[in-house]
């Protein structure tokens, strides 16, 4: 049996969400799969990747062909990495230490890459918030401004409509 590692669409209209699973290359995309081994949600930034490495990794190595998509998505997590690590330490390049010591500098050094992605997002959000803020208080300020010269407006035309009114009062007393 050929197996296949892809997505399966799940989620609502316009916010797609995927699992990724392993399937019978003959089985429809969202239909019959073997295991399910992880999550994808590309709606948020980066994209939300859970999944089961140990599983991934088996299914790798035992031949389950993935999708362009899912490769990427395995090639990010570093299944891949520890797959030719694996490969390594069987030819005898490194013992076992060593290539564990290798994902996880690797995976430490992703992380780092992630949460920097993660703050240059939340700080353009909240520059973009205070920015939005100072253009509000400019438009409300010049509103202001705009009821402030009517309201004097208002006041010297009364000023001006008072004294001709007191001027004919003293005239008749």
């Amino acid at each position: 049996m050929a197996t296949k590692i892809r997505l399966q669409r799940g989620g609502r209209k316009d916010y797609a969400f995927y699992s990724i699973v392993i399937a019978d290359a003959r089985a429809p995309r969202d239909g019959r799969f073997t295991e399910k081994i992880g999550t994808y949600n590309p709606n948020t930034n980066p994209a939300t990747v859970d999944m089961n490495f140990d599983r991934a990794l088996y299914w790798v190595e035992v031949g389950a062909q993935p999708t362009d998509t899912v490769r990427n998505i395995l090639s990010r997590e570093g299944v891949y990495l520890m797959k030719h690590l694996r490969k390594g330490m069987a030819k005898g390049a490194f013992d076992e230490e060593s290539a564990q010591r290798k994902f996880d500098a690797w995976k430490a050094d992703k992380q780092r890459g992630l949460e920097k992605v993660r703050e240059a997002e939340a700080k353009a959000k909240k520059d973009a918030a205070a920015k939005a803020l100072d253009a509000e208080k400019k438009v409300n300020e010049a509103i202001a401004q705009k009821v402030a010269e009517k309201k004097a407006a208002a006041v010297q035309e009364a000023a001006a409509e008072a004294a001709p009114a007191q001027e004919e009062a003293p005239a008749e007393a």
